[in-house]
């Protein structure tokens, strides 16, 4: 009993005998044990052991890395124990249509006991799906499912009993389900996949009902939604800035790739990146820059892009959304020694009223500066926040947003030991009140870069965005003065 290899789940039918699992997991003198329980032997299971009649799969299923892995579920006929079919002794789940690529879920399997010694189900309980780019399947993080959690049910839904649900999914797909790492990466176990149940699922679970297992023919791959891609190339992620750049009353954001890339990314305004456009190719000038930020310095209700470049020049894009990179911008100054020191810069609302036209710089002395009224050409006033000091070398990371809700923006900070501050109410008369949002802490010493935005509903600035080390994308949505927001990862690690 302890050599299982895959899981599946009892659905309803017609003959009340049939079970869903990965198509991967087919295979002769198979049998099916409902509620397994590895203190019993065969004969002593709770619910019986069922043998398997007739396997029904899809013809053209793979689970390799080709996209027919997106057919890698099956059916299974079971044969009467006594007099009895197993759905009248168990009960059986309600298959639906996976509604999408984002859902919440709880994924139940049984791992092999070489790395689950207690030889119980493993639940990863309320977790989240995302797209699996490229292919019609949808992913989870939890770590433990390892392999045997195979055919494992997605459920949307479980009833009031606990023991019944819902299923929009099973483990399996991409290579039976998994990453493409070894198995002694992490991810190994923490990455699982489940194709999305569409018409062609639902024509197998109809014909299965009827004993029927036909050839659909080749399979077209339904299409696919925007994903943002990998940790594996956001590692390479540089300078982000956010803002209203095409002027739909939200924020987009542009990534400065370590190759010179420049890359728009469109949100909804409801917490989603839609979709993406290449400002500028990979060129050697745009590696140069060092750090970006986005305001409305123009006054045109659109934001523009200011960046840092290695030699101390500075550089005001007005309108990228619209009028692009692909030209000559505005020298806000010149190639200089003093500029090559301003470390970070964040564009807010400090000062002014309506525009973002202020812009906070930490230089690498410690110095903060706030500059007021920045506009094509000039830095406008100059304000000294801080003197050089020791403590605000250790300043990270900026960005800034309507954190406490107020018209003034806050200025937000990442120390080098991973304490994460807000500065309530920064102004050109000095910091703001110091409101702790984290700890001193290993993780936060991980966030390479951060911006923040207007991405959700709220219409406010306060969408923290982070690229982790490992490629990691996460935005924290209506982040407030002293807590982060709600969790969503934009970009799985690997």
């Amino acid at each position: 009993m302890k050599g299982h290899r895959c899981t599946a789940s009892v659905v309803r039918s017609g003959g009340h005998n049939l079970i869903l699992t990965a198509g991967h997991c087919a295979g002769s003198h198979s049998m099916f044990v409902p509620r397994y329980d590895h203190t019993r032997t065969a004969a002593a299971q709770p619910y019986g052991v069922w043998a398997v009649d007739k396997w029904f799969r899809d013809k053209r299923a793979t689970w390799d890395k080709a996209k027919t892995s997106d057919l890698d579920y099956a059916f299974a006929s079971l044969k009467p124990n006594g007099r009895k079919n197993v759905q009248d002794v168990v009960g059986a789940n309600t298959l639906a249509r996976t509604p999408g690529y984002a859902n919440k879920v709880t994924v139940i399997g049984y791992p092999k006991i070489a790395h689950n010694p207690t030889d119980q189900a493993v639940r990863c309980p309320d977790i989240y799906t995302t797209a699996l780019s490229g292919y019609y399947q949808m992913q989870i993080y939890c770590a433990g499912m390892w392999g045997g959690v195979s055919g494992g049910p997605f459920f949307s839904e479980l009833d009031p009993s606990g023991d019944t649900g819902t299923i929009i999914g099973n483990v399996g797909g991409f290579l039976q389900g998994g990453p493409d790492v070894s198995g002694s990466d992490p991810r190994y176990n923490e990455i699982t996949y489940s194709p999305l149940h569409g018409e062609r699922f639902l024509r197998l679970y109809a014909d299965a009902q009827q004993g029927r297992n036909p050839d659909y023919g080749p399979y077209e791959q339904p299409s696919l939604p925007y994903t943002m891609g990998s940790g594996a190339i956001w590692k390479h992620a540089g300078p982000m800035a956010s803002g209203d750049f095409d002027g739909k009353g939200h924020s987009d954001m542009v990534v400065a790739w370590t190759d010179g890339e420049v890359t728009l990314y469109n949100s909804d305004g409801r917490g989603h990146f839609t979709g993406e456009r290449q400002l500028l190719p990979k060129n050697p000038t745009w590696q140069n820059a060092r750090t970006i930020t986005a305001g409305d310095f123009t006054g045109s209700n659109r934001f523009d892009l200011m960046v840092r470049w290695v030699d101390g020049e500075v550089t005001l894009y007005g309108d990228v959304g619209t009028k692009g990179l692909d030209r000559a911008g505005t020298q806000m100054i010149k190639p200089n020694d003093l500029w090559k020191n301003a470390t970070q810069i964040a564009a807010g609302r400090f000062n002014a009223s309506q525009y973002v036209t202020d812009l906070i710089v930490r230089w690498a002395d410690g110095e903060v500066t706030l500059y007021t009224n920045v506009s094509a050409g000039t830095f406008g006033q100059e304000h000294r926040l801080k003197d050089r000091n020791d403590t605000w070398k250790n300043a990270t990371l900026l960005t800034s947003g309507e954190f406490s809700g107020n018209q003034k923006w806050d200025l937000m900070v990442r120390w080098t030991d991973g304490e994460l501050d807000n500065y309530v109410g920064t102004t050109a008369s000095g910091l703001g009140t110091e409101q702790r949002i984290l700890n001193p802490n290993g993780l936060w010493t991980h966030d390479t870069v951060m911006t923040t935005g207007d991405f959700t509903g709220n219409h406010r600035t306060d969408d923290l965005v982070i690229r982790w080390s490992d490629g990691e994308t996460t935005l924290y949505m209506d982040t407030g003065a002293a807590r982060l927001g709600s969790e969503e990862t934009l970009v799985h690690a690997g």
